[in-house]
């Protein structure tokens, strides 16, 4: 990357100390380098010149040429504004200013011809345009003409300080005249020879500056192209190193252990699904590679019982195999699930928590690094330097975006030579995502549910129709069932006045179903440890007929006799989320019903994600839905957690196709030149470093 993009921001012509602080705060543009990818987020033709008489407030922009006929001021203080009336012969607009109106009224002259620019809008029987652009027509007519004008994201606080888009706009054009000739390519010639690219100036100035849409479809292909080849090629590199250089256990039999529990200990027939698994598992675990492998499967799929078949060839290898899952509960639910599957074979399972008591501890930690102990299931207590392995060869991780990278890392670590990797989630991931975020793992995907398991059926109800649920509830606890009710908020919040809060929701349960005939308990996050785990008994051995929860039962409850969740204010949830809390039932072979209940009036989004969740029981299918609605950015919490490079003109829910194209040029080249080291690919390598190393830059952080 040239020099002259790492120059401050505050030495562009037209920027200053003053302003330069400003774009820092608001836009996070601290250099040459930040403003010139700082893209515009769309582009408006202003090569069309409307009559008066042709423009409603159905358009989205309208260009007008006219004169001012005449124009006056009214109103006092905050109230005051400019009024000018426009015509062009057909017809006549009002143009109207609420700031900068001293100015204005200076520079206004009847009888010139403007070109004005803006959004019509109608007030009454008057079509209307406020703060509309103007120039003088002769003057403006050769520069606007025939242009497709960037827009930029601005904030309140530029706008208030005069940095609106038209400034961006005019920094930019300081800055292409700077770096006309000096900006490097950032891909190599054969690469932009072989796929027809735009060359990096050319994008840079039809992004900005664009001549005609074609040029502009051009600039914008070439762009993201680069973003997302990058990001692919980032992550296949990390994979094709680890395989050249990182030699991974061999376990080389399926043995005693193994065939046993297949054979006498399976409580239900495996799946197709699951068995197409655990053979690709066994083919990366009989490679001599380390395995990386990321396993999806709906809550019920049967993920547990392939992570164990897993670790018992871990065992027959004379290996030892740990599980790390994000809570307590969830933990000692797969150590109660898998001691119990394990009962009579020679197998020692163990479990480590924060509230595993200090002799267990001790007990624990000695068998473990004696190799007495077989598997190790746990809490992020794992990852305490005192817990020592003999013979670490297989690490499963459970719901593994609830970790760190570092916190994954430090697992790893517990052997010389490092372990096989399995991560779970029962988070549908969309393919798109899972090749950005996840593009370094294999993925395996447990997409059938187990013999007998019925699929939930989903309900939409309003606030109007309570009666109707709560008759729905009764008859269930009446055959012997129980009832999840979850809500988004544990206390009412000013913010959100219209959400239904826990505390409020747990009265009326009670008023609906009066003890003693119905038990309700309460859990939420905010509770003591042992006041949760007291409710959470109640409902698992079934001496609760209803649990009022927030979402703190989205992962790690198991109760197959609960077939109803309710949840309130379904509308403020986002699909994975909702996808979630339904998994919570259906796990019996009873009919279960997830029931949402929300506001009668609906945003299009919400109504949407509702209708989606009531339309499919398909996570894959929900998980596109999510990604579309509400981008990567909120499905992940960060925009590109574990990627290389930020996207700021792809987009991963509408450029899925060049996403993949990206990727098979990536995959292309690591397949001739595993390590980058051919002389024709060293400026991919550079580039690689340049993308880490600014993402790896804290000195920005204020």
């Amino acid at each position: 990357m040239s020099n002259i993009l790492s120059t401050e921001i505050k030495f562009l012509q037209g920027v200053g100390p003053k302003r330069a602080e400003l774009l820092q705060k608001e836009l996070g543009i601290f250099t040459f380098s930040d403003l010139l990818y700082f893209y515009p987020y769309k582009h408006i033709d202003r090569s069309k010149i409307y009559k008066i008489s042709e423009i409603n407030e159905d358009l989205p922009y309208i260009q007008i040429v006219g004169k001012i006929l005449r124009f006056d001021e009214s109103g006092v203080g905050r109230n005051k504004r400019l009024n000018a009336i426009f015509s062009d012969g057909s017809g006549s607009v009002e143009l109207v200013w609420f700031k900068g109106i001293a100015w204005m009224a200076k520079w206004l002259k009847p009888n010139v011809e403007y070109l004005v620019f803006g959004k019509a809008s109608r007030f009454g029987s008057r079509m209307s345009i406020a703060h509309p652009e103007m120039e003088e027509y002769l003057f403006g007519q050769e520069k606007i003409m025939g242009a497709l004008q960037p827009v930029y994201s601005t904030t309140e606080k530029l706008k208030s300080n005069r940095i609106s888009s038209k400034t961006i706009l005019g920094l930019q054009q300081s800055l292409q005249s700077i770096i006309v000739g000096k900006l490097e390519e950032t891909l190599p010639p054969y690469i932009i020879e072989q796929h027809k690219l735009m060359t990096l100036p050319e994008a840079m100035r039809n992004i900005h500056f664009p001549q005609s849409v074609i040029l502009l479809r051009k600039a914008e292909h070439r762009l993201k192209f680069e973003e997302l080849f990058y990001i692919q090629l980032g992550i296949l590199l990390r994979q094709s190193v680890r395989q050249t250089r990182v030699n991974g256990h061999v376990f080389s039999k399926v043995g005693d252990m193994f065939n046993r529990f297949y054979h006498e200990k399976l409580p239900f027939p495996l799946t197709e699904a699951q068995k197409r698994v655990i053979r690709e598992i066994r083919k990366d675990l009989g490679s001599g590679k380390q395995m990386n492998r990321l396993l999806q499967g709906d809550v019920g799929s049967g993920k547990t019982v392939v992570a164990l078949m897993s670790m018992l060839i871990a065992v027959d290898n004379g290996y030892q195999a740990c599980i790390m899952a994000p809570t307590e509960i969830l933990a000692i639910q797969h150590y109660e699930s898998i001691a119990a599957l394990l009962e009579g074979l020679p197998v020692s399972v163990g479990l480590l928590t924060g509230s595993t008591r200090r002799s267990e501890r001790n007990n624990l930690h000695k068998s473990l690094e004696a190799g007495e102990l077989n598997i190790l299931i746990g809490t992020h207590a794992l990852l305490e330097d005192v817990v020592k392995f003999k013979n670490l060869g297989l690490t499963v991780i459970d719901e593994q975006q609830r970790f760190g990278v570092l916190q994954r890392a430090k697992l790893w670590e517990k052997n010389d030579d490092p372990p096989h990797i399995l991560v779970m989630t029962a988070t549908p991931i969309p393919r798109t995502l899972a090749m950005t975020l996840y593009g370094d793992l294999e993925v395996s995907v447990i997409d059938e549910l187990p013999p007998g398991r019925k699929p939930v059926k989903t309900l939409h109800y309003t606030d109007l129709k309570r009666n109707v649920v709560f008759g729905k509830i009764r008859e269930q606890i009446k055959a012997g069932r129980q009832v999840y009710v979850v809500y988004p908020l544990i206390k009412e919040s000013e913010k959100m006045e219209n959400l239904k809060d826990l505390q409020d929701g747990y009265e009326s349960i009670v008023r609906a179903f009066p003890p003693p005939e119905y038990v309700t308990v309460v859990v939420h996050g905010q509770m003591k440890p042992e006041d949760k785990d007291f409710s959470m008994s109640l409902f698992v051995k079934g001496k609760a007929h209803i649990m009022v929860a927030t979402t703190v039962i989205e992962v790690g409850v198991n109760v197959p006799n609960a077939t109803v969740m309710v949840i309130e204010s379904a509308e403020r949830f986002g699909l994975s989320q909702l996808h979630q809390l339904r998994g919570r039932v259906g796990r019996g072979a009873d009919e279960s019903y997830c029931i949402l209940m929300s506001q009668v009036k609906l945003s299009v989004d919400s109504r949407k994600r509702l209708e989606t969740m009531v339309s499919t029981n398909d996570g894959f299918e929900i998980a596109e839905v999510d990604l579309k609605l509400r981008g990567p950015g909120d499905i992940e919490g960060t925009m590109q957690s574990g990627t290389p490079i930020e996207l700021k003109l792809a987009s991963l829910s509408t450029d899925s196709q060049l996403l993949q194209y990206a990727r098979g040029v990536a995959k292309s080249i690591l397949t001739t030149d595993p390590l980058l080291s051919n002389p024709q690919n060293i400026k991919l390598l550079q580039r690689l470093n340049e993308i880490a190393e600014a993402k790896n830059d804290l000195s920005r952080i204020s």
